[in-house]
């Protein structure tokens, strides 16, 4: 009896196992890392990004607006980047939807995109947009708004 039970026992804990597995690999499939680097654009820190502020750095969050009324970095524009592309490098961005119109009309003047840090590809993709629309002082803070809170540095309501 005792043997019927543990055999059973362990049964489910490998039918568990294997549907956590699958699971957590079908969760990352839908959620692919984010690039590391952008070809065009500075990747910057909380530390970098604060200092580029200090010096007319315009920023922009490409979060939605439930989240930038949460909590935002000082002065930022609410600029949501409304993403219906793939999560990928080469993403088509004519099904996106983003104001590129909000942005400075000075190409030449410091940008800073940020969203919900590492794992969101928001921030990636608008610094794409911009780069292609011509922008050439384009700056991506990968880490985003978890670093920026991370440092301690001040946050807008």
């Amino acid at each position: 009896m005792i043997r019927k039970e543990v055999s059973l026992m362990y049964k489910i804990l490998i039918v568990t196992l294997i549907a956590f597995f699958a699971m957590s690999n079908t969760l990352y499939a839908e959620n692919p890392v984010v690039p590391d680097g952008l070809s065009g654009a500075k990747v910057i820190n909380a530390d970098e990004c604060k200092k580029l502020m200090n010096s007319n750095g315009k920023v922009f969050d490409v979060r939605n607006e439930l989240e930038y009324g949460e909590g935002h970095l000082p002065g930022a524009v609410m600029l949501p980047y409304k993403e219906k592309s793939d999560k990928a490098a080469n993403f088509d961005a004519s099904v996106d939807k983003f104001d590129i119109g909000k942005l400075p009309s000075d190409k030449s003047a410091p940008v800073i995109f940020y969203c919900n840090g590492d794992r969101c590809w928001k921030s990636y993709k608008s610094s794409v947009v911009a780069i292609k629309a011509g922008h050439k002082n384009v700056n991506w803070f990968r880490g985003g708004f978890p670093e920026w809170k991370e440092k301690g540095y001040p946050v807008e309501k």
